[in-house]
């Protein structure tokens, strides 16, 4: 898949942002927007990115009905708080480094619900911010890889 692919980026973003804003873990907010949501989101992410990320969030939270959850990873946050669009380059990377451009739907589903995506979202954690490389390598041996 090609590097720094903008519409995934913008996906993964909206992900992270909807999952802050309703209090959810990012794998439900994936389960509550679908397959053709996500589909939606990722190809016409050149426009949906011209409007306020917040009215965007907002039309897919009431279109698909996303209930207010418990999980706020941000205030148990010791440190400071990586802003969603740090966290969505985090995994439109890791998508981008496991998958091939044709199953960029399929990755996004599968790296939101795999073993990692509890290890990214722990921001009292360093993984967030470790090098794509590292990441890809730790997602493909299924662990956290130490030195």
């Amino acid at each position: 898949m090609d590097k720094n692919n903008s519409a995934l980026f913008f996906t993964c973003s909206l992900i992270e942002f909807i999952g802050r804003t309703t209090k959810n873990k990012r794998q439900d907010i994936v389960d509550c927007l679908g397959t053709e949501d996500v589909t939606r989101i990722y190809h016409y992410a050149d426009i949906f990115h011209c409007e306020p990320i917040e009215k965007v969030a907002d039309d897919f939270i009431t279109r698909n009905h996303i209930l207010a959850g418990s999980f706020d990873n941000i205030a148990s946050c010791k440190y400071t708080v990586p802003d969603y669009w740090d966290i969505g380059e985090v995994f439109e990377r890791l998508i981008e480094d496991i998958f091939e451009e044709n199953d960029v739907i399929e990755g996004i589903f599968e790296i939101y619900h795999s073993w990692i995506t509890d290890y990214i979202m722990n921001f009292n954690s360093d993984l967030y911010y470790q090098s794509r490389d590292y990441i890809a390598a730790c997602y493909k041996e299924g662990q956290i890889l130490t030195a």
